[in-house]
This record gives structure tokens, sequence and C-alpha cells, in this order.
């Protein structure tokens, strides 16, 4: 199935910072959520700055591109509302999530409860892969991105984590 692009995407300006503060602000929500609908749809978890060949920076039928300010002040508002977060310390390569880690969390722990897994040990690769999950939302979630959300549920005492000849397996309490 092709991607729905907004009808934004074909209006010129909206490839360019805008100067007056609310026009500004609803420019940076509707590309942060245009940046977590089209992640989902190509089922990507991490985006590179300097990828300017991604249709998402690029539209080549108006020949527009997303400035690096622009790019940089989406993903910093994806982070601030908890769906980013940079990888560099330059900030050039960044993990993106369509859910917060902690919706990830509650998720994956949901379905645990409903599957009487609790007090088992479980694999990244059941969880995000398994076909017990093929209906989850969590279903294909990147690995990087399920370890930081089931570290945060561990912090609360819902699992462990354990790493078993290099590969990470989590207990759920």
């Amino acid at each position: 199935m092709e991607f729905q692009w907004p009808w934004e995407y074909t209006f010129p300006p909206f490839f360019t910072l805008q100067p007056h503060e609310e026009t500004r602000q609803q420019q940076l929500k509707v590309w942060a959520d245009l940046f977590l609908k089209y992640l989902k749809h190509t089922n990507k978890f991490t985006l590179s700055i300097n990828d300017q060949s991604l249709p998402l920076y690029y539209n080549e039928s108006i020949n527009r591109r997303l400035s690096p300010e622009l790019l940089l002040q989406v993903l910093e508002q994806l982070q601030r509302s908890g769906h980013a977060a940079p990888l560099d310390k330059r900030r050039q390569e960044w993990q993106v999530y369509w859910h917060t880690l902690e919706e990830y969390g509650n998720l994956v722990y949901d379905w645990i409860q409903e599957t009487g897994q609790t007090n088992s040990i479980c694999t990244f690769y059941e969880i995000s892969s398994g076909e017990s999950t093929t209906q989850q939302e969590f279903h294909g979630v990147d690995e990087a991105v399920l370890l930081s959300a089931l570290r945060l549920l561990e912090e609360k005492g819902k699992c462990e984590l354990i790493e078993m000849d290099g590969s990470h397996g989590v207990k759920f309490f």
C-alpha cells in the first residue's frame, strides 16, 4: 500500500520554517505527526539527518526539501512528546518511536498479563517478531526500542532484563 501524503506535503511553505510563532507551532505539530505516520508505514525506527534522499525530507514533485534546522526542530518536537531520542551527541542520528517508550512498555505488559505469561521468561524475538504477537500493536518493534521500553518497566519493578549468550530476554512479574 502506498503512503498517503497529507495535502501540506505539496504546499511549498510547509518546507520552510514559519516565522510566526503560532503558525510555526502548528507546522511542527503537522510535521511531527507526518514523521510518525511515515515511519510506521515504512516500519523504520531510526532517522539520519543526513539522509537527504528520504521522501520524508524531500518532495521531488515541488522540488522542496526540509532544511536541517527545520528537520532538527521536528525531531526535537518529537523528543519533547516522548517519541524520539538522539542516538549521538551531535544529534545527527535519531531513534523515533510511533508510541512513547512508556506506551510500548504498557502494551507489552498488558499482553503478558492477558496471555498468562507473568513469571515466565520471553526473548526479545518472541515479543517483537513471534507468531503470538502478530496482532499486537508492538509487533515488529525494533529491538533497541523494545530494550528502552522494557528498561522503563524494569525501573517500575514489573520485569527483569536478562542477558543470555549475547541476546536479551525478560522475566515479567
